[in-house]
Order: structure tokens, then sequence, then C-alpha cells
């Protein structure tokens, strides 16, 4: 849970750095290089939190596909937010769609289906054969 919660964090520091300047009347007006400066002061507390999160997820057994994976999904709910209430602007059904499918995204990455191991390129059908026929033994 605590993964969840710093990266969630640093999700919020992350919206503001990359979008707020669009915002701001002060940094949309100044010249690109402060804009970048102060988006990049924004960023260092993003990287405060994403790192010890993302070392906790995989201290916790999370792979590294699964830290990304929820990332997303973490920066899509903070991203609703922000654009809603931070910059005003109106959702429409397709990008909930959309959004939806990365949560779908989610659901696979983190269901832990078993894939099938692929053969050695020296092993001939009928030795796979026997090979699977022994697994599948009680």
């Amino acid at each position: 849970m605590s993964t969840i919660v710093l990266l969630t964090i640093s999700n919020v520091f992350m919206t503001f750095a990359w979008y707020y300047h669009l915002k701001n009347p002060s940094l949309h007006a100044a010249p690109l290089w402060i804009a970048i400066m102060a988006s990049w002061g924004i960023a260092f507390f993003e990287y405060c939190f994403q790192v010890p999160g993302n070392r906790m997820g995989a201290h916790a057994g999370w792979s590294v596909s699964q830290l990304k994976i929820m990332q997303e999904a973490i920066t899509l709910g903070v991203f609703l937010v922000f654009v809603s209430y931070v910059m005003g602007e109106r959702l429409r059904w397709n990008h909930f769609v959309g959004f939806g499918f990365v949560l779908v995204g989610v659901v696979f990455v983190f269901a832990g289906w078993r894939t099938a191991k692929p053969a050695p390129a020296n092993i001939t059908a009928q030795h796979l054969e026997r090979l699977q026929t022994a697994e599948n033994r009680p």
C-alpha cells in the first residue's frame, strides 16, 4: 500500500511539473528555459517519492512491469483530477474509454497468467511431446 501512496504523491508532482506551466500566467509568458527550470524543480520532488515507491514495490515482490503499469494507472487517475479541476478542461467519453483500456492493461499485467515455456531449439517434436506428457503425470 505504501508503494501506491508514494507513487500517487509522485504523480501529483509530475503532473504539475509537466502541465502547470501551461496554466500559470507567469510561467506561460516566461521564456521557455524558465518554464523548463521551474518544471525541473518540481520534478525533483516527484523523484523523492517515485524512487522510494518503486524500491518498496520491488522489495515487496512487484516486477518492473507491474510497477510501470501501476504508475501509468495512477498517472491517469491523477491526470483526470488535474485536468478537470486545475486546467478546467472537460473530459469526454472517448477520454474515459482510452483511459479504461490502460486499466485493462493493469489487469493483464497483474493477473499472473502462467505462460508456456518455449522449447529449446534443439528438441524435436517427439521429444517435446514426451516431456509434456511426463509433466502432466500425477
